[in-house]
């Protein structure tokens, strides 16, 4: 499928590569492009030949923020709209509240964080407001040495969006992301991996290869089934109240896989030889009860 504001790609290792596609714009988020990253997380990352998703911009940015020069509301809400906490918790999946009243940012960054693969981000250029957030929800975040991050909501009267709120303290802990989030200052790379935002800082030329590099060096040789229920537990389980949790969960995933890919990775091992996993991140084993 072709996209108007996106462009996909995937090699041979399984390697997606996700550019955000406006450069005459800076990258600028708008509703369709909301509307096709969600997309893309939701359908064309999931297929099982791709094993990894890399993330950049097209041209000098990665994502300048929204497209604050749409006309009537810019980020695509229905300003009839006056419900309660309790009104859109109960209905937030059903219109009008659906595309009326939720983040667009955050149901991208929602269908990022649920793909059970792992996500780079190579951030290349001016990357604030959305186009910091959205990174967050990304599994690991590499910058160019002319990449700029800003958190700048203050500056514009509105708040975090894209369940930044969640992940930012998460990344990089609570007074960082106020500090950050107070001053809505644009940050240097420099300053991004000094406050733990950033995993390593490149050369422009360097950067995306880096993170190809990256994304194989998880991929190449790995059960998919493995790394995503992996990345479901760590990110479930930093959170959990407790040990037990963790445990119960952990205890699932390890018998599951202890009888799937884990019985060839023995062989492969005692062998001595390659691997050749079978098990598919669309196919995993439920592992958490249902909310």
């Amino acid at each position: 499928m072709s996209f108007e504001t996106l462009d996909w790609s995937v090699d041979e290792d399984g390697i997606a590569t996700l550019t955000l596609d406006r450069p005459d714009q800076l990258n600028a988020f708008d509703v369709t492009m909301a509307r096709e990253l969600e997309t893309v997380f939701t359908r064309d990352a999931r297929a099982d030949d791709v094993r990894a998703v890399v993330v950049t911009g097209a041209g000098r940015a990665f994502c300048a923020g929204m497209d604050l020069a749409i006309e009537g509301n810019v980020f695509g809400l229905d300003e009839s709209l006056r419900p309660t906490p309790e009104e859109f918790r109960a209905a937030y999946a059903e219109e009008p509240y659906h595309d009326g009243v939720r983040d667009t940012g955050g149901r991208v960054t929602l269908a990022i964080h649920a793909l059970p693969k792992p996500v780079i981000a190579a951030i290349n250029g001016p990357a604030v407001g959305i186009g910091a957030t959205m990174t967050l929800a990304m599994d690991l975040r590499l910058a160019s040495t002319s990449a700029r991050i800003g958190f700048v909501f203050g500056r514009l009267g509105i708040v975090p969006e894209a369940a930044s709120t969640w992940f930012l303290p998460r990344i990089v802990g609570i007074q960082q992301a106020l500090e950050w989030v107070y001053s809505a200052e644009v940050l240097t790379a420099d300053a991004a991996y000094a406050g733990r935002l950033v995993r390593s800082v490149h050369e422009p030329d360097e950067l995306v290869p880096a993170a190809y590099d990256l994304a194989r060096s998880f991929v190449v040789g790995r059960s998919p089934a493995a790394l995503g229920l992996a990345k479901q537990l760590l990110y479930r389980n930093s959170a959990a109240a407790e040990p037990l949790e963790a445990h119960l969960s952990d205890s699932l995933a390890m018998y599951y896989t202890s009888i799937g890919d884990g019985k060839e990775g023995v062989a492969a091992f005692l062998e001595k030889r390659a691997p050749a996993f079978t098990a598919r991140a669309s196919q995993l084993p439920r592992i958490f009860p249902r909310a």
